[in-house]
């Protein structure tokens, strides 16, 4: 017979939190863009951010990157309260953003890409600084890709010879490369094809997988809710829903989006 009586502590049930918003609130003037908006993105996990032109998305994406400091509320990384007022406040922290307009440099080859802004040197004589470390870091480069399953024909490459969907991929790898807590991405899929669309779905899955908690604005609703765990939909400046992805079909979506069921509940 099992003995119940164990003092043994209960297994803790607590899930880290990666990257959250509580409660924030965002004034532009005499705008409200933000009233009170709660998303929380535990580590591990993919929540799509979904939301009507004007739902206060973009306000509450630039908040959570430092672009905006909230009037109201408070920011959470890796479980602790943190004051961001920079975009590099929130590199410092381990979050970094991939946007719709990807942010590549079109003529340098893919591996300086990957390390825009992060660039390592090879130390010369009497420890001074000399050329950049090309071996580390196309060696750095190719196994960030390859931990995402991404295939290109070279790594030396200029990006604009590649295609919509490779350079989405480089975007998301170079910023998974830098990130330790959280990865925004802001319409990921909005100019790629559907095979194109997949891949990034599917690398979102395994960006979580890694540990890092990754939010998602998006208007494809039916993929994403077929990669998220979890949907959070901002009305008018405020949360109206959030729940597991497996529940919601893409019907339900678009009526809270709209804010038809609020209306009716109120």
């Amino acid at each position: 017979m099992t003995n119940n009586s164990s003092s043994a502590p209960p297994p803790s049930t607590h899930r880290k939190v990666a990257l959250a918003g509580h409660n924030i609130a965002k004034r532009f003037g005499h705008v409200n863009a933000l009233i009170d908006a709660n998303v929380t993105v535990h580590a591990g996990e993919v929540v799509a951010l979904f939301g009507d032109n004007g739902a206060g998305k973009s306000t509450f994406l630039k908040t959570l990157l430092g672009v905006h400091q909230p009037d109201e509320g408070k920011i959470i990384v890796d479980d602790q309260e943190v004051e961001m007022n920079s975009i590099r406040d929130a590199q410092n922290l381990g979050i970094d953003c991939v946007h719709q307009e990807l942010a590549l440099a079109p003529d340098i080859s893919v591996v300086d890409n990957m390390f825009l802004g992060h660039e390592e040197m090879r130390h010369g004589g009497l420890g001074l600084l000399g050329a950049l470390s090309r071996k580390d870091m196309t060696e750095k480069a190719d196994a960030a890709l390859r931990e995402l399953s991404i295939n290109l024909p070279s790594l030396k490459i200029a990006v604009r010879d590649l295609s919509g969907g490779q350079r989405q991929a480089v975007a998301v790898a170079r910023a998974v490369m830098w990130s330790r807590s959280a990865l925004l991405l802001d319409e990921p899929t909005a100019a790629l094809g559907a095979r194109q669309s997949e891949i990034v779905g599917d690398m979102m899955r395994t960006v979580a997988s890694r540990g890092l908690g990754v939010l998602c604005v998006s208007h494809d609703l039916p993929r994403a809710l077929k990669f998220a765990d979890r949907v959070v939909i901002l009305w008018r400046g405020e949360t109206a829903l959030d729940a597991p992805a497996a529940g919601l079909t893409v019907p339900d979506v678009v009526s809270t989006m709209v804010g038809y069921k609020k209306e009716e509940a109120a």
